[in-house]
């Protein structure tokens, strides 16, 4: 097996007492009256291919007697057990509303790995009925002809990473499916689950807004029940950014969103979170829960975390590299950082999810999940209000047409000075 090296990771602050549940208790500056939703990611953490764009904890699979040499599966959901395992005392009682299977591509895991890992996640924590569980899938036919077995293992939500129907644009991207395939992975996603994600790209290398528009209408004509549609930023550290792209200029991205908005409403999707439109009833249940800053644990290489206490709100980051997340998840040790949030950066954490939601926030909710009085974020909300950014009632904050056009500049209004 030879898993990706990568630079050493150093242990962060307060891993050593990451998973003691008293050491968590103990006083601190906040006052919790009531926890938030519990949900749980896993990350797993091999793709056939490294994406140019993409700045994922995610690793190319080789090993060294072949391309084809199979995954170390097993040795990975031993891990991930043990990871389990060890964080129950900081969870222990909570209900899990969501699960989330990324990557990565979690779809090249074989199905009986995905209900070994399924089954050890059920019997140690409680299930809410109706607890949604996703698996992040891939196109390409491989992955395609496992989506029923992944169903009959206990999933009950499919995200498929198509990103674009235009065979040219998918190899710019450096994905391994191609349109024909895009098309038949939702088909199959569609028959096999009662609810699934679509994920699009827009502002490609080289997109036109005709190329945006006959990628939309195909996705659209697929009815799929809830769409990600996300604008291809350079990131930092990746084949991107190094050998940067020519992309489309900042009117014709807006002319592409201003389409999406319109063409998705027309089918019938509301646009509940910047990125997100789905029909009633297929909002992701998952990142709802990341938006509304509720709590989730993060087991797997690389996985974050974030968990509140009656004292403070902690986050956590496992081990990124996947050989020495294995060794450490084995022996109790997954993570690599866990740090108490400080009470500066509360507002600005809040927001930086709360404001992605179309509906907003109540200002009861700030109060429950931060621990802060209102007149903590009164200010930067005035102002906010004043510049159009936002509305609000007596109960509820709301950001504007306006603020979500420009959701930066409305979430760093609340950065601590």
């Amino acid at each position: 097996m030879n898993i990706p090296i990568h630079p050493v990771q150093e242990e962060g602050a307060g891993a050593q007492h990451a998973n003691d549940a008293l050491h968590q208790m103990r006083p601190g500056p906040l006052q919790l009256a009531a926890l938030p939703p519990l949900a749980l990611y896993i990350h797993l953490p091999w793709c056939l291919r490294k994406c140019p764009y993409c700045d994922f904890n995610s690793h190319e699979w080789r090993d060294r007697s072949g391309d084809d040499a199979p995954l170390p599966e097993a040795q990975y959901v031993d891990a991930l057990i043990a990871d389990l395992e060890a964080a129950l005392p900081l969870v222990w009682g909570r209900p899990v509303t969501s699960v989330f299977l990324g990557g990565g591509t979690p779809s090249l895991f074989s199905p009986e790995a995905i209900d070994r890992l399924l089954g050890a996640v059920r019997a140690r924590l409680v299930l809410e009925p109706g607890c949604e569980i996703t698996l992040e899938a891939n196109p390409g036919t491989f992955e395609r002809d496992r989506f029923r077995a992944f169903r009959a293992a206990g999933v009950t939500r499919l995200s498929v990473g198509v990103q674009s129907f235009d065979d040219a644009h998918l190899k710019a991207l450096g994905r391994v499916h191609d349109r024909a395939q895009a098309i038949a992975a939702v088909e199959e996603a569609a028959a096999a689950f009662d609810t699934f994600n679509l994920d699009l790209m827009y502002a490609l290398p080289g997109q036109t807004l005709a190329g945006l528009q006959a990628d939309l209408a195909q996705a659209l004509a697929l009815q799929p029940p809830h769409l990600s549609v996300y604008h291809l930023t350079v990131e930092p550290n990746t084949v991107f950014a190094k050998y940067p792209p020519a992309l489309p200029d900042e009117d014709l991205a807006w002319s592409m969103l201003d389409h999406i908005t319109e063409h998705t409403a027309a089918a019938g999707m509301r646009r509940y979170e910047v990125s997100a439109y789905a029909r009633p009833g297929h909002a992701c249940t998952h990142n709802l829960n990341y938006w509304q800053f509720g709590d989730y644990l993060g087991v797997g290489a690389g996985a974050h975390g974030k968990l509140s206490f009656a004292h403070r709100i902690v986050r956590q980051t496992r081990w990124r590299d996947p050989r020495s997340y294995l060794e450490k998840a084995l022996t109790g040790q997954a993570v690599a950082s866990s740090e108490d949030v400080a009470l500066a950066e509360l507002p600005f954490e809040f927001m930086l999810n709360a404001l992605r939601l179309a509906q907003g926030f109540t200002l009861v909710q700030f109060s429950e999940r931060t621990g802060l009085p209102v007149s903590a974020i009164q200010r930067p909300l005035e102002e906010a209000e004043r510049r159009g950014l936002v509305a609000r009632d007596l109960h509820r904050v709301w950001p504007t047409p306006r603020g979500f056009d420009f959701l930066s500049d409305l979430q760093e209004m609340f950065l601590s000075s």
